[in-house]
């Protein structure tokens, strides 16, 4: 039987959200409305993503040993994610401070923390202690640079299906590019990675060119609300998005990097993974919180089927 789990490499941090209406100004204090403590951490959403989406789901990265890391590893395991690949360090669990408005625009501030202390050796541990049981592996860069390169080369040469979600933006080195079966950037990470401003459908189809040139097989771009740009060697498609009245984006991209990821593993085609990744995407959009957004696979389905009918 071919392998249809998910190895998430990632971050995993303790979410502290702040809902107010308005995101305060510089040297400015507003008043909020809620506050949240929730698990967090865009390699800990993935992999909760992947897992709600039906796909056996193993998660490699650390946390700590204070009230944080019981709180997160807690919460990954009552999703469903296997534990086996999270180690326990001697740091501080990662903390993610985000303030949400009343449009649902947020911004984040990231500590990493014990995120740092992922390690090669970690990776090359828990690669080979799923061979055989996954055929995707996901990445972000909420982990050391060098460590998330390693972890796309080592899951390339293992057959892994590399995908990479190059948030928050910065350089790579060229060298991992051609281990990177598809990366999915949003608007803003294109543009930092490749130089081209992405406003609409034409310039993202520039910027996914940039990669498919550094030998990435496979460039999604997602645009919000005007949907997703994908290009490969052999076609450019543009996946309209689904309309949703949005709470909260804080997670959307990695609901929407999760379910693509299951999708694939499972074996499904590109094009329906796709558009699975873009339902979870926004559903992920109408809640508040990053994991507690996270939709199940009968939401998506659900929407899916919804907007098919719509189209007849």
């Amino acid at each position: 039987m071919e392998p249809h789990g998910v190895i998430v490499v990632g971050s995993i941090s303790a979410d502290v959200t702040a809902f107010t209406r308005r995101l305060p100004r510089r040297g400015e204090t507003v008043l909020g409305d809620d506050v949240a403590v929730v698990l967090g951490g865009k390699g800990a959403n993935q992999a909760v993503a992947a897992a709600r989406a039906g796909a056996p789901t193993w998660l490699v990265g650390c946390v700590g040993t204070d009230p944080f890391g019981g709180i997160v590893s807690s919460a990954l395991r009552s999703h469903g994610v296997a534990l086996s690949e999270v180690r326990s360090v001697g740091n501080r669990t990662g903390v993610a401070h985000i303030r949400v408005d009343a449009s649902g625009e947020n911004d984040i501030v990231m500590t990493p923390l014990a995120n740092a202390d992922l390690t090669a050796e970690m990776v090359d541990e828990s690669i080979r202690a799923v061979r055989g049981k996954a055929s995707v592996l996901l990445l972000q860069l909420e982990t050391p640079v060098e460590v998330a390169c390693h972890a796309a080369e080592t899951g390339a040469r293992a057959g892994l299906t590399v995908v990479l979600d190059p948030a928050p933006a910065q350089p790579l080195p060229d060298r991992v590019w051609p281990h990177v079966a598809i990366v999915t950037p949003n608007e803003s990470e294109a543009g930092a990675l490749t130089g081209v401003e992405v406003v609409d459908v034409e310039s993202a189809e520039r910027a996914a060119a940039w990669f498919l040139e550094r030998g990435v097989g496979h460039a999604l771009i997602t645009l919000g609300s005007a949907g997703a740009v994908s290009v490969t060697q052999e076609r450019t498609r543009h996946f309209p998005a689904y309309p949703v009245t949005p709470v909260d984006t804080t997670a959307a991209g990695d609901a929407f990097t999760g379910f693509l990821g299951a999708a694939l593993a499972a074996g499904l085609d590109t094009a329906t993974a796709v558009r699975r990744g873009m339902a979870a995407g926004a559903l992920a959009t109408t809640l508040p919180g990053a994991s507690p957004s996270l939709p199940d696979r009968k939401a998506v389905d659900e929407l899916l089927a919804m907007a098919e009918e719509a189209a007849r």
